[in-house]
């Protein structure tokens, strides 16, 4: 019995890593040329702690959700740059451009 219990916990454990979906980060990287290891190639470019996300990721589901998608595309994270997710006052696109994180208002 506990052991069936442990492997249950594993599995929900597992199953919320895998809601970061982590084949987001290469799209981004990909579409703004970042550097890999810099802080937009992390998930914490979208997400805050653990699955929860921070305003930039917000916006991007948002996106997501109206066009019906759960892929992102460079033609999702286009609609989302002339805005500024954090409230820093800084673009989401001028944000990245610097490095800085545009789900971060204390990072601009």
């Amino acid at each position: 019995m506990k052991g069936r219990l442990i492997a249950s916990a594993a599995l929900t454990v597992a199953g919320c890593a895998a809601l970061a979906l982590p084949t987001f980060k290469p799209v981004l990287t990909d579409t703004y040329k970042t550097a890999k290891g810099t802080k937009l190639d992390a998930c914490t470019t979208c997400h805050m702690a653990g699955v929860k996300m921070n305003p930039y990721g917000a916006d991007l589901k948002k996106v997501l959700d109206a066009a019906k998608s759960k892929k992102l595309t460079a033609d999702v994270l286009k609609k989302v740059e002339a805005l500024d997710s954090d409230k820093d006052g800084v673009k989401n696109l001028d944000e990245i451009k610097k490095g800085t994180n545009p789900g971060d208002a204390k990072d601009k």
